[in-house]
């Protein structure tokens, strides 16, 4: 059994709710932005601009953009957890899982950081 020391939630109950809660928020952006691509359907970078320009969407966009990072996380920390194990990779299973862990968080971290400053303009 694997320690749970680098999950997102406390437990795998809480890591189960990030997941779906998440998944509604990407799933909400997504056909918010079909509807709205159906709706104008000649759009123009002005009113795409424009619609990027309002608070509320600029909140819905990093809600999901935190969303898209916590589910990515907690997906990656499940198969790395799952299929880096000692029966996989010997003894140096645990140095692999780690090594994985920490880029995979320096790419979310990254992402996370350059999706905040395309969204507010820091």
């Amino acid at each position: 059994m694997v320690t749970a020391i680098t999950n997102l939630g406390r437990s795998g109950l809480y890591d189960w709710l990030i997941q779906r809660l998440s998944a509604v928020a990407m799933t909400a952006y997504v056909v918010f932005l079909v509807v709205y691509l159906v709706i104008n359907p000649d759009l123009d970078f002005a009113q795409w601009r424009s619609l990027f320009d309002q608070l509320w969407m600029r909140v819905f966009s990093l809600i999901t953009l935190l969303s898209i990072v916590a589910h990515a996380w907690i997906g990656l920390w499940a198969v790395l957890t799952d299929y880096i194990t000692p029966m996989t990779l010997g003894g140096k299973a645990t140095v692999v899982r780690v090594f994985a862990q920490v880029v995979l968080g320096v790419v979310a971290l990254t992402y996370t950081v350059w999706g905040i400053e395309i969204l507010w303009g820091l």
